[in-house]
């Protein structure tokens, strides 16, 4: 338990802090204030009283991470522990090992290894599941793994890791490893650029800039901007990559609050690239917060034409704040907003449904905005494209295979069994889609749907309640139905599942550039951006130029 003079001393600097905070909001003083002294009351009685030794700095960060899971996602508090774990580098290089990891239970899943970066070199690849990092089992280690594989430069950590069932030692040597915002560029045809903007840090515009002009020496007369699945990241980058192809001074993004000093206007500022060239920009759900801000803009200043399935809606615009004792607060301080006044923001979070969930508005209740040159466009969340694409969308079967782990886990175990393929393209073969669905049967795939969810804790509540072979025969009915239910969907979806498949498996023998090669050539949403920009009347009729 807390020392008396430790209660005396933390608890009214925990007040002060809050009633700091509320002599901002007038209108609301009394109401904090009460509040406060209600918490700070509750919260002394608690530690003073309780049977059991408490810990009140644990219970102080349940309170408050409790407390701002009300309000949004993206409103979240960081502990001394936290800010040091998570603090986020947008410079673009970092030390490290150059893969994408996860954590599952208690391993760390390769992703994707970069190619000649350190996972790599060390003979790492995706499916690898890594068990100890140099004398630490992960099993032991519940915080973030991710951190074990810091350190300076040229750094040796000995890595333990399954494959293939097999348990298997190396060695990674840390390096620099700069993760482009632009990791791919070239020409679709002679007269057609292409770019791939995956993340919007610190060098985004730079990169993006220079791809620009190595196209248009290239011969480039139009260009693909692709946006599909980056999820964001620095506002200026985002303003800045818009200001290579309109001029100086054009509104991009405005951030509107009901605090004064929040409301900002967004301007490009420097001397643009190429405010002529043929511009069509793809996007999809996973286009996020900066990708939308760069789509919306560019669609409201009739600038790009946009192609694909509406953007995520992420539209809340969040700033640390600095608290005491080394913590730090990361709230949403206001939303964006495109030149035509379309606020990007999807879901409301002032207004939940019954579960609790936030709800998103739906499409009868769209307000419309007009573009510069008097297009219709509309709000609702996102940027809804110009030209919608069905192949961009997912279905949900095939969100709960990505999400899940089908498609990954099945394309580690297709690697294994076609060493050979090298830099081949194969055909996914019904045959092949028959192997996959027998593999998720195999493996007792589960899809996780919400039905499937409320399938099982019905089954779990029974066990507890000690009925559960009353209902086992109708149990059992059930999953059989659901399970064919899912079997059905899988072959509904199978074009695109079969599409997915391929892409894991051309990046499993080729990574990220020889995904983008075949894209150049086999993309469908690719192919449709570039017949629009080839056509030179479609286009214009699209953007009424």
């Amino acid at each position: 338990m807390i020392s008396p003079f430790k209660k005396k001393y933390v608890i009214p600097l925990v007040a002060s802090a809050f009633l700091f905070v509320g002599v901002s909001f007038k209108d609301d003083f009394f109401e904090i204030a009460k509040q406060i002294e209600i918490f700070t009351t509750l919260f002394k009685e608690l530690n003073k009283n309780y049977v059991d030794e408490t810990n009140p700095g644990d219970l102080m960060d349940k309170s408050i991470k409790g407390m701002l899971a009300s309000l949004d996602p993206y409103t979240v508090y960081f502990n001394e522990q936290d800010v040091v774990k998570f603090k986020i580098n947008n410079t673009g290089e970092y030390t490290g090992i150059g893969a994408v990891i996860t954590r599952k239970n208690d391993k760390l899943i390769i992703k994707e290894p970069y190619k000649n970066f350190p996972a790599d070199k060390a003979g790492l690849k995706a499916g690898d599941e890594v068990i100890q990092i140099g004398d630490i089992l992960l099993s032991d280690f519940k915080d973030d793994a991710s951190q074990l594989f810091r350190g300076a430069k040229n750094t040796k950590i000995e890595v333990k890791y399954i494959r293939q069932g097999k348990t298997n030692n190396t060695q990674i040597v840390l390096d620099e490893v700069e993760v482009k915002s632009v990791p791919f560029f070239g020409k679709i045809d002679d007269k057609t650029g292409y770019i791939v903007l995956a993340r919007f840090n610190q060098k985004a515009s730079f990169e993006t800039k220079q791809a620009l002009e190595q196209l248009k020496k290239e011969g480039a007369e139009r260009i693909v901007l692709d946006l599909r699945d980056n999820p964001g990241g620095l506002l200026n980058e985002a303003v800045n990559i818009c200001n290579l192809f309109v001029p100086k001074n054009e509104v991009i993004v405005t951030t509107k609050s009901k605090i004064e000093k929040h409301n900002n206007t967004y301007k490009t500022s420097k001397e643009p690239v190429d405010t002529e060239i043929p511009l069509a920009i793809i996007v999809n759900g996973k286009s996020a917060s900066a990708s939308e801000i760069v789509s919306g803009a560019l669609q409201d200043l009739d600038r790009a034409v946009i192609i694909g399935s509406r953007s995520f809606g992420k539209g809340l615009v969040q700033r640390p704040v600095d608290l005491t004792y080394g913590t730090q607060l990361k709230v949403t301080i206001s939303r964006y907003y495109t030149p035509s006044g379309r606020c990007i923001q999807a879901l409301n979070y002032n207004q939940k449904d019954k579960n609790g969930l936030a709800t998103k508005t739906e499409a009868k209740n769209y307000n419309a905005f007009k573009t510069r040159k008097g297009r219709t466009v509309y709000d609702g969340g996102g940027i809804q494209p110009d030209i919608e694409l069905e192949e961009t969308k997912t279905s949900p079967i095939t969100n709960s295979l990505l999400k899940n782990d089908g498609i990954f886990d099945y394309v580690t175990s297709y690697y294994y069994k076609n060493l050979s393929l090298g830099d081949k393209i194969p055909t996914i073969s019904d045959s092949d889609f028959l192997d996959f669905k027998q593999y998720l049967k195999t493996q007792k795939f589960s899809f996780d749907t919400e039905t499937e969810l409320a399938l099982k804790n019905t089954l779990a509540a029974a066990k507890k309640e000690n009925i559960d072979e009353s209902i086992t025969t109708e149990y059992q009915q059930l999953l059989a139905a659901l399970q064919k239910s899912e079997e059905i969907l899988l072959d509904k979806n199978k074009k695109e599942i079969k599409n997915l498949i391929l892409i894991e498996i051309i990046k499993r023998y080729q990574y990220q550039e020889g995904l983008y090669q075949y894209f150049l050539k086999n993309n469908s949403e690719i192919k449709k951006a570039t017949s629009i920009l080839d056509n030179s009347a479609e286009y214009k009729s699209i953007l009424k130029m």
